[in-house]
């Protein structure tokens, strides 16, 4: 079975739906800005690792703004496909993008959308019926609904009908997989400091008081103790 094959940077490919800031308004389900650090951190992964990346958008000037500046800082050439609807399945560029990548082998499709219950919902159910050897991996927290019910149930349905729930750190750590890839090792402990939270504070004590580096960031003298009397 493919779907027992782990994610790699070779047999994958990435989608970002909608990350735009009226979508994001309606999220309940995720704290927003978890939500952003953790699109931005799966972009950077991708960026990495090589991996292509499709970004989408749904009608920018009329509804819903314009995709993070985050997001589009790590992809500075890639175009954005606009459409108007709510299931990127339904524009025939988005179809053209997945296919090429496909075509290189790349069948696994990581996906990160807003929102949940509708964007991903739709475009998972509609790619999976019409491209059966696709393969879907959600992840689930770089991914938002309009209520925690909303992506919850959003996210069992697509899971009964043969899509993967992931993490985005999860999808981070396959691609890697094994800390000897010294290519991207550094890379990899870079973003982790960055975006994952106590994981990153965890390397950077490791590095610092464990290992004995420098601190990463250059900073004021440290004065004292000096105690009052």
């Amino acid at each position: 079975m493919s779907k027992l094959e782990v994610l790699t940077p070779a047999n994958s490919q990435l989608i970002f739906i909608d990350q735009q800031p009226q979508m994001a308004f309606g999220v309940q389900s995720i704290d927003r800005q978890t939500l952003k650090n953790n699109v931005v951190g799966l972009a950077k992964a991708a960026k990495i690792f090589n991996v292509p990346t499709t970004i989408t958008t749904v009608e920018t000037q009329s509804f819903s703004g314009n995709t993070f500046p985050e997001l589009l800082a790590v992809f500075p050439e890639n175009d954005l496909l606009e459409r108007t609807s709510m299931n990127s399945w339904d524009d025939q560029n988005v179809r053209d993008a997945l296919a090429k990548n496909a075509a290189n082998g790349r069948k696994k499709i990581v996906v990160s959308g807003l929102w949940t219950e509708v964007c991903n919902t739709t475009f998972a159910l509609s790619a999976l019926h019409d491209v059966p050897e696709y393969e879907i991996y959600m992840v689930a927290d770089a991914s938002g609904g309009t209520s925690s019910d909303a992506h919850k149930y959003a996210m069992d349905r697509m899971v009964q009908a043969g899509v993967i729930p992931v993490t985005w750190q999860q999808v981070l750590l396959e691609w890697q997989r094994d800390w000897a890839r010294k290519e991207t090792y550094d890379a990899v402990t870079t973003l982790v400091k960055e975006h994952s939270g106590a994981y990153g504070m965890g390397i950077d004590y490791a590095y610092t008081m464990v290992h004995g580096a420098e601190e990463r960031v250059k900073h004021g003298k440290r004065i004292g103790p000096n105690p009052a009397k």
